[in-house]
């Protein structure tokens, strides 16, 4: 599969971290919905097979290897286009969950730099595409963690908080101009990477994340929710959508059976 982003088309849609989880499931979807979408992640051969699999659903889809971080490579890759429908900004994640007594500063700023700057990036970049295409929509993934606090979540919960911020900003001092700006905030989403990645490879303690929950949410399941919103009427905004599994009442309450 070809590494160069398309030529400037309408209905293309962005999705970064498309290389796993809610990412790759989104794509999936929007590229059901008609959208020719554009996967970005720093890992080529899981996108390229991903651009592959979709492809072969009979759906467009493109692979472009990427580093959000990267404000340089971020420009190279926007210039690539002259408009653009869609732009999902999901790239994040979670590393850690000590205190803030004991958090790892290193941790805390990747966690920024991925989950904030890397959506700023983006966003930047083709701010001037989307509000091109006369009906863009700017779609950031936050997470619960962005509406509320929990113990040992403080580096994480930082990041999503400006995220969320970011957004809501954002769509203040655009209004008038033809861009929507949604936040979907994911509660518990089992993935084959989240709670991995965040404990460094220790398979125990990610499975005791999920420990006794019946449904946690899949990573289908918050792609629902982001192909439903970009795909309301232009004038529909989807401010802010909370979703969790029915197991879990807030961040701090979670059901769990014996």
């Amino acid at each position: 599969m070809a590494t160069a982003a398309p030529s400037a088309a309408s209905r293309i849609a962005v999705v970064t971290g498309a290389s796993s989880g809610i990412g790759a499931a989104t794509a999936r979807q929007l590229a059901a919905a008609g959208y020719r979408v554009v996967l970005t992640a720093r890992r080529k051969d899981r996108i390229e097979a991903l651009a592959e699999e979709i492809t072969a659903a009979g759906h467009s889809a493109t692979a472009y290897p990427l580093d959000v971080t990267d404000r340089t490579a971020v420009d190279e890759f926007a210039s690539a286009f002259e408009t653009v429908g869609v732009l999902v900004n999901n790239a994040g994640g979670a590393l850690g969950a000590d205190p803030v007594a004991t958090g790892d500063p290193a941790d805390w700023r990747t966690m920024y730099e991925t989950n904030v700057i890397g959506t700023l990036n983006l966003t930047q970049a083709l701010l001037p595409k989307l509000t091109a295409s006369g009906d863009g929509t700017v779609v950031v993934v936050s997470s619960t963690a962005a509406h509320s606090t929990y113990e040992g979540g403080a580096g994480y919960v930082a990041a999503k908080h400006g995220a969320h911020v970011l957004a809501e900003t954002l769509r203040l001092e655009i209004v008038g101009q033809p861009v929507r700006v949604v936040e979907i905030a994911p509660g518990m989403v089992k993935t084959e990477e989240f709670a991995l990645t965040r404990f460094g490879g220790d398979q125990d303690r990610a499975a005791k994340v999920y420990e006794g929950v019946a449904e946690p949410l899949t990573a289908d399941d918050v792609a629902d929710t982001i192909a439903w919103a970009v795909t309301r009427p232009s004038h529909v905004n989807i401010d802010l959508l909370v979703v969790r599994p029915r197991a879990q009442a807030s961040n701090t309450k979670l059901h769990r059976e014996q």
